[in-house]
């Protein structure tokens, strides 16, 4: 039986990172790249020792004794019942045929940023010019990983594969097992020269500008998609997708419910009762309120198409103004003389008081419903 615990120079309650570290040096010198072919067995001897110990579970089993290494120079190694199934499974599939080698490039993630828009911007539409912190692709490897003029060499263990084959007893039998090769991660190939600048990523990180087309209508928390525009995936892999997430600032004037507007105005008792035109600041520049004779505090006034535009459609809400009658705290003797002449004139001089019932709340149209009233 192989002691793989000599074969990394480690003891046997050594830790997960010693035991990489151990191998990432005797990897190293071992590699059939740099000490040449002679050296192949053993590398594979110290390939087979990292991939037991550095599984918990095939090392606890190792441990026990459960894991013989099979006689032929270390070509042996351990397993575990999940290496069994995987076999069995893998042999009911396609008679045990070995895996690919694994792509080094790959799709990159996708990326979220948030923008900040006043309420006119929402209401409609703008195009804002952001910064966006991102990965991009090595202008100087075009994504290869490698120093300009150098390529990926075959791995010398899987010979390009991927994945490695070994024997393994079983009480079940003998069991042929497929794995990743642990001297090139699966790929198939080995940088012997990485990208000083992007060190062997295929990709750096950088700032660039992003140009955002935000439609009219877009609410707090909307997220607009921008295909394409997110990270690179390594060794120059398609990029993901950039998702910006708006947030609305609160406006000093305007309320917004969905796609109306709504704003209060304060007039004098005297222009509620005799009726007036007020100039109003909206978003679409001033705009004139007519508010007739007798007009009653809390009456709502309609603008039309003044509100935010729709998303997704043609139009815009509308903008409604809450009017306040402000009634006078305090009058001259002039003042006074003019409204008690108007109350006589009106007979108010010693009003009835009226009753009038009180709105009922939510919780009071509902008992009444559940009554039957």
């Amino acid at each position: 039986m192989s002691d793989y615990y000599a074969i990394l120079g480690v003891s046997r309650d050594a830790s997960t990172d010693e035991i990489k570290r151990a191998y990432r040096k005797l990897a190293r010198q071992h590699h059939p790249d740099v000490a040449g072919p002679d050296s192949a067995e053993k590398f594979k001897d110290i390939a087979a020792a990292h991939d037991v110990l550095s599984n918990p579970e095939k090392r606890r089993a190792y441990d026990m004794g459960g894991m013989p290494g099979m006689a032929g120079g270390g070509a042996g190694s351990g397993f575990g019942f999940s290496d069994i199934f995987e076999s069995f499974f893998a042999a009911a599939a396609g008679g045990g045929a070995q895996r690919g080698p694994v792509p080094r490039s790959r799709r990159g993630q996708d990326a979220l940023l948030r923008i900040d828009l006043e309420l006119a911007d929402a209401a409609f539409g703008v195009t804002k010019e952001i910064e966006v912190e991102t990965a991009v692709m090595c202008t100087t490897c075009q994504g290869t990983c490698c120093q300009p003029g150098t390529s990926p060499v075959t791995c010398d263990v899987c010979h390009g594969r991927g994945s490695v084959q070994r024997m393994a007893r079983s009480f079940l039998g003998q069991v042929m097992t497929t794995t990743a090769c642990a001297a090139c991660s699966g790929f198939g190939t080995i940088i012997t020269s990485p990208c000083t600048e992007c060190a062997g990523e295929g990709r750096v990180r950088t700032q660039r500008t992003v140009r955002v087309n935000v439609p009219a209508g877009v609410d707090d928390g909307t997220r607009i998609k921008l295909t394409g525009q997110g990270e690179v995936g390594p060794a120059g892999g398609p990029p993901g997708d950039l998702y910006v997430e708006v947030r609305e600032r609160r406006h000093p004037i305007f309320t917004r419910r969905g796609d109306d507007l709504h704003c209060t105005t304060e007039v004098p008792m005297t222009a509620a009762a005799l009726g007036t035109v007020l100039d109003l600041e909206t978003l679409d520049g001033v705009q004139q309120v007519d508010l007739r004779p007798g007009t009653q505090p809390e009456e709502v006034v309609t603008l039309r198409g003044l509100g935010v535009g729709h998303l997704n459609g043609g139009g815009r809400g509308d903008l409604h103004v809450h009017v306040s009658v402000a009634v006078p705290g305090k009058l001259d003797e002039d003042q006074e003389r003019l409204l008690r002449e108007l109350a006589t004139l009106r007979g108010e001089e010693r009003p009835e008081a009226r009753l009038a019932p009180a709105h009922p709340g939510v919780f009071s149209r509902l008992r009444d419903k559940l009554q039957g009233k």
